[in-house]
């Protein structure tokens, strides 16, 4: 008998979420109603706003309760449908949960039917060609306003909005500095990726050193995807009238009761600087350009979907902690693997 597969939140993590946190439970398979249809998930996208939702405490959502079933974006294919506008066959993205199956309706957050290519893998509209892609997108020309000729830092540059981030401000004429976590991801940053510089932030003993002497000249846009000591070090650094786009606090993610201090805030003050967040629904109208540009450089080979990829839903938690704790490259994915 089929049934559907669920990740359900056991305990609250502390720090680092581990995969005992999790559970993995059997119920029905849902039946749609009115205005609903039925999608059969394949993949997950593991995002690090997740963790925010574990704690108990609500923010710009929910807080998940115990027992209840892991939010999070997914891909999947229509099976049944009573929505207008939606038929089998169709693939879809939306805010659905960690389950085999999921029913989705108008009122499902980010839903929107993809239009997907046969000569680019499935996996890649989870993230370079997705959400990673359109946050990196709308980061650097709606909120960081970026020009050819200026010098842009990228954190968290070898993850899944930093590694696309780097690629696209580097396609429209800038000079790209990333910040990663290893030699490993150092490298791929420069000869992958095609970053003009990369700074392990682990092997330096002053990163607002380093980051001064592979911006000599300062930084006109930071693309902060970390928060903490590093958002604390580029300060001093920026240009006056610098930018600073505010996509993540990944540092503090999984200590947000005692989030680390920014000393340098003067900075914002003394060099006129603009430091903005943004949340990717709030720019519904950039994204068609945006889908238009990500889709034509990736048929074109100049733009890299770097992506690890987890198979079986069973792992599912394994996938998000090991993101969490800082050890996956590219985009984070969960494929939850159907048999052809």
């Amino acid at each position: 008998m089929v049934s559907n597969r669920r990740i359900t939140l056991r305990a609250h993590p502390s720090g680092n979420p581990l995969p005992s946190d999790f559970a993995l439970i059997e119920e029905a398979v849902p039946q749609p109603g009115p205005g609903e249809m039925r999608v059969r998930n394949l993949y997950f996208s593991m995002e690090p706003a997740i963790r925010g939702w574990l704690d108990g405490k609500d923010n710009y959502f929910q807080a998940i309760p115990l027992g209840g079933v892991i939010r999070g974006p997914s891909l999947g294919v229509v099976e049944i449908s009573n929505l207008t506008g939606f038929a089998p066959g169709d693939h879809v993205w939306g805010l659905t949960h960690w389950e085999d199956y999921s029913i989705l309706s108008a009122e499902t957050i980010l839903l929107e039917k993809l239009h997907v290519s046969d000569d680019i893998p499935l996996s890649h509209y989870v993230g370079a060609l997705g959400p990673s892609g359109l946050t990196a997108y709308v980061g650097l020309h709606d909120v960081g306003r970026i020009k050819a000729g200026e010098t842009v830092v990228i954190s968290a540059a070898a993850g899944a909005v930093g590694s696309v981030a780097g690629q696209i401000a580097r396609l429209r004429g800038c000079r790209v500095v990333g910040l990663a976590g290893s030699a490993e991801k150092a490298a791929i940053l420069t000869d992958k990726l095609g970053f003009h510089a990369a700074i392990n932030y682990r092997a330096v003993d002053d990163l607002g050193a380093a980051i001064a002497n592979a911006c000599p000249d300062g930084v006109d846009v930071y693309f902060d995807n970390v928060g903490g000591r590093t958002l604390d070090a580029l300060l001093p650094r920026m240009r006056d009238f610098g930018r600073i786009i505010c996509c993540g606090m990944i540092s503090d993610y999984n200590n947000q009761a005692n989030p680390t201090p920014v000393h340098n805030l003067w900075q914002v003050v003394a060099k006129q600087l603009t430091l903005r967040g943004f949340l990717l629904f709030s720019h519904l109208d950039s994204l068609p350009q945006a889908r238009h540009d990500l889709h034509q450089w990736a048929a074109d080979g100049k733009l890299v979907a770097l992506e690890n990829v987890t198979h079986g839903i069973a792992n599912a938690p394994d996938s998000f902690c090991r993101l969490m704790a800082g050890t996956t490259v590219g985009k984070t994915v969960l494929a939850v693997d159907w048999p052809a």
